[in-house]
């Protein structure tokens, strides 16, 4: 099991920057690559980013490329979303989640990954 907490959310104008954490206990070395998904109010939950922990090679959404930036700190065993130049699409309820097995061909796909957090809101508004 892992268990993984999300931290870092709140409100912000467009334009604005925001920092997501992502502690992960329990069987943390178990971890393959860890992701962010989105889930905006009547949607589905979206994939943003993945990293791979091992290596850092991080993949991006189209959406969001370019203005976010994922990373992860193997030695706190916590994963970080860098938001920079957010938008009002920005606007979602962010979850962080582990893989044991990564494959980026599938790393979009929810059941690619194991263990979820419980998620931390972003608002962007004017």
């Amino acid at each position: 099991q892992v268990q993984l907490v999300e931290s870092g959310g709140g409100s912000v104008q467009p334009g604005e920057s925001l920092r997501l954490s992502c502690a992960a206990s329990g069987r943390a070395a178990s971890i393959d690559a860890m992701a962010w998904f989105r889930q905006s109010p009547g949607k589905g939950r979206i994939f943003v980013a993945a990293v791979k922990w091992s290596s850092g090679n991080d993949y991006y959404a189209d959406s969001v490329e370019g203005r976010f930036t994922i990373s992860r700190d193997k030695a706190k065993s916590t994963g970080y979303l860098q938001m920079n130049n957010v938008e009002i699409d920005d606007t979602a309820v962010y979850s962080c989640a582990t893989s044991r097995r990564f494959d980026v061909a599938t790393m979009t796909w929810l059941t690619t990954y194991d263990f979820w957090g419980q998620g931390t809101q972003v608002t962007v508004s004017t």
